[in-house]
């Protein structure tokens, strides 16, 4: 195999499969190779998140997110369609859970006009001819109908196989064993090198890992976030045909219990994602994945936020941190849809991890894409939501 390439992608994830696919075709580079892990892509992050094209309604104006989310979305959307994918059109009800809440149905309008999103708010006789079960503590909801929810397995398995049909190179199973900035080079295993003109630093939960070899990031912790899901039982007599969100607490970076309809012909409508404290980038469940580093580093961030009560960690605490308990979880579901009862809902078989990094500078959750350059490449440390979305228009806006 060739050892000498343009372009070296770390990670098989959405983000770095896009990077690939804008270099492709724009021909900005002749040979790629992307390093994926494990032995197929979609395994973690990308594969394990709910699939919601996000409408670009929650982000500050001046942010990266703001930018790309948008344009990404839209673009993905045709993409998906012109290839005959699954997709579930649907849009998005946000409803406030509490009368206080209403007035950042505003807010969330304007940051979605000024993001270039279609964002009205409706009253409750618009509410009821959406979502006949949803509730609005204010009679108040915004409605986004520029949402939409694919299967992201389908449209990652879809874009590594149009990859390799433009000549683009995998190597899974790849065990990155040393980085050379100043070589550009990368070693595999024992005794196999890649060489390289630019590096694209890809790898979700572990781009911190690699960034930090290249000397850059060191003010920066991962703090990863575990997504559990419940769902709406088939033999339920619930039907929620669209994204229904509760307004979210805009100091934190997570939107709070929702419920999303999938993009199966007979749509399963999830009820998550948690946002529970991961105790390892791979900690999908019990102790398997348990990092001892990520675990204090977790706990010790946790306790002095939550004392000092700075970056909206005490509120977090409070509100999200333990609704992975179902009692909790159907409390918040109940907030939402207010007939849903216990015998409606059963534990899902997904789980996620959100590559979250914590700013030791700032003493809070980074809430926006954090891309890192260096002479010979480029670190994609914080791909949070909607990285999925949005891979598109980032990747463009990480190659200029």
């Amino acid at each position: 195999m060739n050892n000498t390439f343009d372009v070296v992608i770390i990670g098989g994830g959405m983000v770095g499969l896009c990077v690939a696919y804008q270099l492709i075709r724009s021909k900005k580079a002749n040979s790629i190779v992307i390093l994926e892990k494990e032995r197929e892509l979609g395994l973690h992050s990308s594969g394990r998140n709910s699939g919601v094209l996000h409408a670009g309604l929650y982000y500050k104006p001046d942010s990266i997110k703001a930018k790309v989310c948008v344009e990404g979305a839209s673009r993905l959307k045709r993409w998906v369609k012109d290839r005959n994918l699954p997709i579930n059109e649907c849009g998005k009800v946000v409803v406030p859970t509490r009368p206080e809440l209403d007035s950042q149905l505003e807010i969330l309008r304007e940051r979605g006009r000024k993001n270039g999103a279609s964002v009205d708010i409706i009253d409750e006789s618009d509410l009821r001819e959406l979502l006949p079960l949803a509730r609005s503590a204010s009679g108040r909801a915004i409605w986004s109908p520029d949402t939409a929810v694919v299967k992201p397995k389908s449209v990652v398995q879809c874009l590594e196989k149009e990859l390799m049909d433009l000549g683009v190179e995998f190597i899974k199973s790849a065990r990155i064993s040393k980085c050379n900035p100043s070589t550009s080079t990368i070693k595999l295993g024992e005794n196999q090198f890649i060489c390289y003109g630019h590096l694209f630093n890809c790898a979700g939960l572990h781009a911190d890992e690699f960034a930090k070899m290249y000397g850059l990031a060191k003010g920066y912790k991962l703090m990863p976030f575990k997504g559990l899901y419940w769902q709406i039982k088939t033999t339920s007599d619930l039907r929620i045909e669209r994204n229904l969100y509760p307004v979210p607490d805009l100091n934190v970076p997570f939107l709070g219990i929702h419920m999303t309809p999938s993009a199966d012909k007979d749509p399963v409508v999830s009820i998550g994602p948690t946002a529970t404290p991961a105790f390892g980038r791979e900690n999908y469940s019990g102790s398997n994945g348990i990092e001892f580093d990520v675990l204090f580093n977790h706990l010790g961030i946790l306790t002095r936020q939550y004392v000092t009560g700075t970056g909206g960690f005490r509120k977090y605490v409070h509100e999200q941190a333990l609704l992975a308990l179902r009692p909790l979880l159907l409390q918040s579901a109940k907030e939402l849809v207010p007939s849903i009862s216990n015998n409606d809902i059963e534990i899902s078989s997904k789980v996620g991890i959100r590559s979250q990094v914590f700013n030791q500078q700032t003493k809070r959750l980074e809430d926006d894409f954090l891309c890192i350059n260096s002479a010979n490449s480029t670190h994609v440390v914080n791909a949070i939501s909607p990285a999925f979305t949005a891979s598109f228009s980032l990747a463009d806006c990480r190659l200029h």
